[in-house]
């Protein structure tokens, strides 16, 4: 069997639509249902079947794709041999990020990757729900994810997940706040202050519904954004108090003090995810290791902050 088909079929399990396959693969989607038809021949076997407008992978379908993605793992393991034997992680390396993470992190990373002849990476950042950080790794070598302890949105999906840091989440205050003399906050000291949320589905909102749980009450929340300086600004302004993650806020200005809360966990964790095939490249994994190390010492630097 072809390989370039195999892989065609791979794309097809994972984004779910010939047309998406297309626009991914630089292809019309009638020449990948031609490949996907000449596949269908050399396997002996129907692979797919329709669906409505579209078409559906079959039992055989699935099971081949299953072992297309460990044709992949196995040739890019063979070319990552290859890097190593010449000492050459050259390449391009397209990299996905959420703002804080960006703003605070991603300059150091790439500028230590510019110290190793011929790697690039190609950084663009965006902010989705949860459960679309996952899907995301079929257009990105690697993006970087966060979410609650425990809350793994991309189980199953047969990626690589690599831990970079485990970041508290701290309540944002104004510095002439009522509370910003405290040393730490509880859920009964915040219930009854007017909150800026996040957009629905973003991680931190399961942290605001266990402070209402133990609070004893619903909490108000004025404005939701999910850009961090915007939540700054509007904390500075005094419309209300906010979730701002301690290490990756940057330098914050004195009008805004961060207050620990207690008794209610309040952390995230942060992860880079790529597919296992694209995980063997020797230009990802050098660029991985300096995020882990770059990650350790954002951790590090921030640990006494909020305490």
């Amino acid at each position: 069997m072809d390989v370039r088909r195999l892989d065609l079929l791979r794309e097809l399990a994972e984004r779910g639509s010939v047309t998406a396959v297309a626009e991914a693969t630089g292809r019309t989607p009638s020449a990948v249902s031609q490949q996907l038809k000449v596949l269908e021949r050399e396997a002996g076997a129907p692979l797919t079947e329709r669906s409505g407008r579209g078409i559906v992978l079959t039992s055989a379908g699935h099971a081949l794709a299953r072992s297309a993605a460990d044709v992949a793992i196995a040739l890019a393991r063979a070319d990552a041999v290859w890097d190593e034997f010449r000492n050459d992680p050259s390449g391009e390396v397209t990299l996905l990020t959420f703002p804080t993470i960006g703003a605070t992190m991603l300059p150091a990373v790439l500028t230590e990757l510019q110290q190793v002849p011929g790697l690039v990476v190609r950084a663009t950042d965006f902010d989705p729900e949860l459960a679309e950080f996952a899907e995301l790794t079929a257009d990105y070598d690697i993006v970087l994810a966060h979410t609650m302890p425990g809350v793994l949105p991309w189980g199953g999906r047969g990626l690589r997940v690599v831990p970079l840091l485990t970041e508290p989440l701290d309540i944002g205050l104004p510095a002439t706040h009522r509370l910003a003399g405290r040393s730490h906050l509880t859920a009964s000291d915040l219930v009854e202050e007017t909150w800026l949320g996040v957009p629905p589905g973003f991680p931190f909102e399961r942290i605001l519904h266990a402070i209402e749980q133990q609070g004893g009450r619903r909490v108000e929340i004025a404005q939701r954004f999910s850009d961090m300086r915007i939540v700054e600004a509007f904390i500075q302004a005094g419309f209300g108090v906010a979730f701002v993650p301690r290490y990756t806020s940057g330098t914050l200005p004195p009008e805004l003090v961060l207050k620990p809360l207690r008794g209610v966990p309040s952390a995230r964790q942060i992860v880079a995810l790529v597919r296992p095939d694209v995980a063997e490249r020797l230009a990802v994994r050098t660029v991985l290791d300096v995020l882990v190390a770059k990650a350790a010492e954002l951790g590090a630097g921030g640990a006494g902050a909020g305490a």
